[in-house]
């Protein structure tokens, strides 16, 4: 009967708008959410199975709702190095639990970045859901990255990774010494005759305003200091005294001694010569190899681990070299660093994870992983604006940020919702006039329902 039909249509219709109404009321309410994807129904006539003798059987609308996964909304500035927004495609490969993963544990894919550490030094976002991605091995510090298994990542973890330094191992020279140096036997610095050539321990007594007997005082010394295994800061100096031989006069007796306090077994760590140029330029052709390449005897007691530094006797620009002028030192730098503590962490577009210590130093803990889908849009939808892999949406593929396809991550910046709030607030006003259409369906059904009954009165 096609009064009933139209009945069954109007109800049909009031599920429908229902349906969409409630995916633009969770729209509106989640218009400030970060990350969250707009919900939109469609619509889709249905008609009657049976339909003869030129009678129209009525038939219906359905609704289907579905959020639009794969629609990107634009990325806001936000005040924490730990609030990530993807450029691009992906997700973030999060997990209920931080630790004790199995490959039953749900992995759940978001877009909301929002991250923070935990009291665990795990980064979770303000959903609870907890950040995977690739760690750096503890000895090698290389991060190895696998695009197929989740189980070769884990959950960042930033409040194992300790302080750090790095030892010493090139040393930059940036000297003059004087090409003037008196060469007298009889000079108050200098031994008799050329016994200074072994190039003995010195000393001054200032008290007593005399050398110590047996000692040489250097016509030159350039002091420097080395960062050791352990972050200790080591001094050790170049002393330079110049030939007094006329048929070398270019050529200056050389050592590198470690300072007093310096634990070394050997000491002056290394003894040769220098010569230069009549340019005053380095000769690294007949200046003694092992002083431009130290390796400090380290005592047993002092725990050191072996290094080797170079003494950059003729880097550029700078140098050592041998000018009629007073000697002057320029500059001595190194590549060290004392022991430095954790500071600060924060995230590349490359997703790597990068500790900050005090001392100036930078490393690489982690990288974050995105997942990519074929069919982004049939992801099952769960809570805390994530999602889980389904049947539709194909089997994931996981990439470092900015290969592959995958977007690259930007700090400071969060994804906004997309919701539109201007189309859900007219689309708001086109479902209540659906529902009351529909409605009125069934009221004037009703009412011919009435009629037809009370026709034979």
């Amino acid at each position: 009967m096609s009064i009933t039909g139209a009945m069954l249509a109007g109800i049909s219709g009031l599920r429908a708008n229902s349906s969409a109404l409630g995916a633009i009321s969770t729209n509106i309410a989640n218009v400030n959410t970060v990350g969250y994807k707009a919900s939109a129904a469609s619509f889709q006539t249905f008609l009657s199975a049976s339909r003869s003798g030129g009678a129209y059987s009525p038939g219906g609308v359905a609704s289907t709702v579905r959020q639009q996964v794969d629609q990107s909304a634009p990325l806001q500035q936000s005040g924490s190095g730990l609030d990530l927004g993807i450029n691009g495609q992906g997700f973030f490969v999060t997990t209920l639990k931080p630790d004790g993963l199995t490959d039953a544990d749900a992995r759940l894919f978001t877009r909301a970045g929002s991250f923070t550490i935990d009291d665990q030094g795990y980064l979770k976002n303000a959903s609870g859901l907890y950040l995977q991605g690739w760690m750096a091995d503890p000895n090698t510090k290389e991060i190895t990255t696998n695009p197929s298994d989740l189980a070769k990542m884990s959950t960042i973890k930033v409040n194992n990774v300790g302080g750090t330094s790095a030892s010493t191992t090139g040393v930059g020279l940036n000297a003059n010494i004087d090409a003037r140096a008196d060469t007298s036997v009889q000079a108050p610095d200098r031994l008799v005759g050329t016994a200074y050539t072994a190039m003995d321990a010195y000393a001054d007594d200032v008290a007593a305003g005399v050398l110590t007997p047996g000692g040489l005082r250097p016509d030159a010394t350039i002091p420097f200091s080395i960062y050791d295994s352990q972050g200790g800061k080591q001094g050790f100096s170049l002393n330079l005294v110049k030939s007094s031989d006329a048929a070398e006069p270019n050529t200056w007796y050389a050592e590198v001694r470690a300072a007093d306090g310096v634990p070394v077994d050997t000491n002056p760590v290394v003894t040769g010569v220098v010569v230069f140029n009549e340019d005053g330029t380095i000769d690294m052709t007949a200046t003694t190899p092992g002083l431009t390449s130290i390796t400090p005897d380290w005592s047993a007691a002092s725990g050191l681990a072996n290094q080797t530094v170079s003494l950059g006797l003729n880097q550029t620009p700078g140098g050592l070299t041998q000018k009629k002028s007073p000697t002057d030192i320029q500059s001595v730098t190194n590549d060290g660093t004392p022991f430095g503590s954790l500071s600060s962490v924060g995230v590349d577009d490359e997703g790597y994870v990068i500790a900050s210590y005090s001392n100036g130093v930078s490393e690489k803990i982690a990288q974050v992983a995105l997942a990519t889908f074929p069919n982004p849009n049939a992801l099952e939808q769960v809570s805390g604006t994530a999602w889980r892999v389904s049947t539709d949406s194909g089997a994931f593929n996981l990439k470092p940020p900015g290969t592959g396809g995958s977007g690259k991550l930007s700090a400071f910046t969060l994804e906004a919702s997309t919701v539109d709030l201007s189309a859900e607030f007219t689309n708001l006003i086109t479902t209540q006039r659906a529902y009351s259409a529909s409605s009125k369906i069934i009221t004037t059904a009703d009412q011919m329902l009435e009629e037809l009954l009370t026709i034979k009165r």
